[in-house]
């Protein structure tokens, strides 16, 4: 079941990846203004980096500081590896972890194409990452660990390669009730970042049994409608979800009959939000945490004294 979900993933992310999505296009721009991007921040970096896959900006509560390595789970395009590459400077180092070929490519030639010299990006997943123990002063992620299959192997790598001291600041998608089963069975939904999403304190206890402290999980009160701006800005093409593994699909499969109306992942999203409120179950979080060290270093608003 799980090389099945990992694979509907890479094949779904894929297809985004070879898509035409951008910051050119209003509705994916709109999407990352909704998770708490800005404006100046989309225009510093290379639009194709921005595909509309955000639930919120971790760049932006990770305190990065100049001379720090600082890895991506899941980086996609590498809109966050683009933003945090001037936080650390010339001295630092952003790298970016993604299980999906297409979206590294991708990556590389931005990072090529923006002249992002101190940015790397390497395939692998993030619950076996491809990186040193103790080797990165911060870790980010972007509406990604809800994909993962094995949570807490994922909690344990992040503990693995984090120097003492290091912190984890995360933007993801955790549940504050259970949700409706059509939603919870739909590959959809899982694929879309919503299905495999855990409870907020089952988050903070698997961030416990792997070392953390200091475990903060803020709910941002963000609209996970914002993802339906994105109808209809571009297609997709990837095969039919296997359904074997007890996970359904809602509507459409990425290519439809009929060459002239294509659907994407965005719209098989427009579709699952148009029918339930994800609201009432999903919250975008700000996840915040430490891993214990000599000389801690304050990732959240109360961690420091």
């Amino acid at each position: 079941m799980t090389e099945q979900l990992l694979e509907s993933v890479r094949s779904k992310y894929g297809a985004v990846a070879e898509s035409t999505l951008s910051s050119k296009d209003a509705g994916v721009k709109a999407v990352a203004e909704a998770f708490g991007y800005s404006t100046e921040e989309l225009s510093s970096i290379p639009a194709e980096a921005n595909m509309g896959l955000s639930c919120g900006n971790p760049t932006a509560i990770a305190s990065i500081r100049p001379g720090e390595v600082v890895v991506d789970l899941g980086s996609g395009g590498g809109m966050d590896v683009f933003l945090a590459s001037p936080l650390v400077g010339p001295a630092g180092k952003a790298i970016g972890i993604d299980m999906t070929p297409a979206m590294i490519e991708r990556a590389r030639t931005n990072a090529q194409n923006g002249g992002y010299t101190n940015a790397e990006f390497y395939l692998g997943t993030i619950d076996h990452l491809p990186l040193a123990d103790g080797s990165v002063d911060c870790v980010i992620s972007n509406c990604v660990i809800n994909l993962a299959p094995d949570k807490p192997a994922v909690f344990r790598e992040i503990a693995r390669v984090l120097k003492p001291g290091g912190r984890l600041a995360v933007s993801d998608i955790a549940l504050k009730a259970e949700l409706p089963p059509a939603v919870a069975q739909s590959m959809a939904a899982y694929v879309g970042c919503i299905g495999g999403a855990i409870k907020i304190d089952d988050y903070r206890e698997g961030l416990l049994a792997a070392g953390f402290e200091h475990i903060e999980i803020v709910d941002s009160g963000a609209d996970l409608n914002a993802y339906a701006k994105v109808e209809n800005q571009a297609g997709c093409c990837s095969p039919s979800m296997d359904t074997a593994n007890g996970l359904t699909v809602l509507g459409e499969v990425c290519c439809s009959t009929d060459a002239l109306t294509p659907t994407s992942l965005h719209d098989d999203l427009t579709k699952l939000l148009s029918e339930y409120d994800v609201n009432a179950a999903a919250a975008s979080v700000k996840v915040y945490a430490v891993k214990p060290g000599a000389n801690k270093n304050c990732c959240g608003p109360t961690c420091c004294s």
